[in-house]
């Protein structure tokens, strides 16, 4: 799925043009859900760059805990948590890898996936508004997942959407149709994406430093 981020600094000039700066980009070596993110969302036709819990959290969610960070793409229209969201509250969350484990005889190997380009990642993600009090809001969201492609499927079956710069704009517009939004939530082009294995210090969200994301073994990609 899509459990760790890694969020390396990045120029907010580079995500997309004429991005207006709500709040400084969060950036983590390690980032888990249940923290603020950095969220790219559509205000008055230009893109805003804010922050969100990561966990989405509608107004009737009784436990924080429950808080789903991860929805499958296959599943936004049919799931009442996520359809009205998917239809009129989409995101865009900026990283630059994303963790995942591969179970080894001992015990889960974590890997780094990342552009091969080692670019920046427009994920794919849903928000909701939850009124705390008449005056104050909490804002949430939840990544969309869709099948890994098949260089990574051994890695992992699900990774986070990738939504290309040109296609970010109709991604965060609630009036572009659903079938073309739908379009977008495929499997990454099998260049794009590489994967090498990290340090298991990765598994606990307690460790912050940069060596967490320090290859410890070649890259995995796509050879043409």
């Amino acid at each position: 799925m899509a459990g760790r981020l890694h969020i390396a600094p990045l120029d907010p000039d580079a995500l997309l043009p004429d991005l207006v700066c709500d709040a400084p980009l969060v950036s983590c070596p390690n980032m888990a859900p249940r923290r603020m993110l950095s969220a790219i969302r559509l205000e008055a036709g230009q893109p805003h760059l804010g922050r969100l819990f990561w966990g989405l959290t509608p107004p009737w969610l009784d436990v924080l805990d429950h808080a789903p960070h991860c929805a499958r793409a296959e599943s936004l229209s049919s799931r009442p948590m996520f359809r009205d969201a998917f239809a009129a509250r989409r995101c865009l969350v900026p990283a630059t890898g994303i963790y995942v484990w591969q179970a080894q005889a001992r015990g889960k190997q974590p890997f780094l996936v990342t552009r091969v380009d080692r670019g920046p990642l427009l994920l794919a993600a849903l928000w909701c508004r939850f009124p705390t009090s008449l005056v104050e809001h909490t804002d949430s969201l939840a990544l969309i997942t869709v099948p890994s492609p098949l260089l990574l499927s051994p890695l992992t079956d699900r990774l986070p959407g990738v939504i290309s710069q040109d296609d970010a704009m109709a991604w965060l517009t609630p009036q572009t149709p659903l079938e073309h939004i739908k379009g977008l939530l495929r499997s990454a082009p099998a260049e794009l994406f590489g994967a090498f294995p990290v340090s298991r210090r990765v598994n606990s969200p307690s460790h912050q430093d940069t060596s967490c994301a320090h290859p410890i073994g070649p890259m995995l990609r796509h050879q043409p």
